[in-house]
């Protein structure tokens, strides 16, 4: 698990604890209310602290709400479950059971959209979502080739643009399926998607 606190200003040194109980706050308040009522005074209040608190931490709600959902997806691991297609069906469940959530679907719906006219909201979900998660993908790859699933890329820059082709596949897939099509990320759904991602790995390594 990672943990991430977000950049505040200078000076008075930050509290794990208060920004902890701030995010959770939010989330509670996305479940409650949803995104276009939440106020940050009203998370403030939930999360006992005082305005000016909250306010130096972060300088709008939706960069907030970015950081409040990027605390859920950190939660995501990739235990060791013996084969490359049972850790990406792990992983994939993992990832479906949090985007499933309210305060998840929520948030990143409403912080998406705003972000379409916000390049500095875009950018801060992209760092502080995207590049975060693709984590997952080089470990993933890592542990395959070290099982000998996978060949080893001695190339970097072929590796990096592999991960973030296999995150794209795997995100996209597993966002529409859930947000856009409401349909159920499960099981049998995941087994055959982990067959049509494998395929194509198998197909482009060392093309990308």
């Amino acid at each position: 698990m990672q943990s991430h606190t977000p950049t505040g200003r200078t000076g008075r040194p930050r509290s794990a604890a208060a920004d902890a109980a701030i995010l959770a706050a939010a989330r509670a308040a996305l479940v409650e209310l949803g995104c276009a009522k939440l106020t940050l005074g009203d998370v403030a209040t939930r999360a006992g602290v005082a305005k000016t608190t909250l306010y130096r931490r972060w300088p709008g709600k939706n960069e907030l709400i970015v950081d409040a959902v990027a605390a859920l997806f950190d939660e995501l691991e990739l235990p060791d479950r013996g084969s490359l297609a049972a850790d990406i069906e792990g992983v994939v469940l993992q990832f479906a059971t949090i985007l499933a959530l309210p305060e998840a679907k929520n948030g990143l719906m409403a912080v998406v959209a705003e972000s379409t006219h916000d390049e500095a909201l875009r950018e801060r979900i992209r760092t502080s979502i995207v590049d975060r998660q693709k984590r997952l993908v080089l470990e993933g790859r890592a542990r395959a080739t070290a099982r000998g699933e996978l060949p080893l890329d001695s190339d970097p820059a072929s590796a990096a643009r592999a991960a973030d082709l296999i995150f794209d596949v795997v995100a996209g897939a597993v966002v529409h399926r859930t947000i856009i099509s409401a349909e159920p990320v499960d099981e049998e759904w995941v087994r055959s998607f982990t067959k049509v991602l494998l395929l194509g790995l198998a197909g482009a390594a060392g093309d990308l």
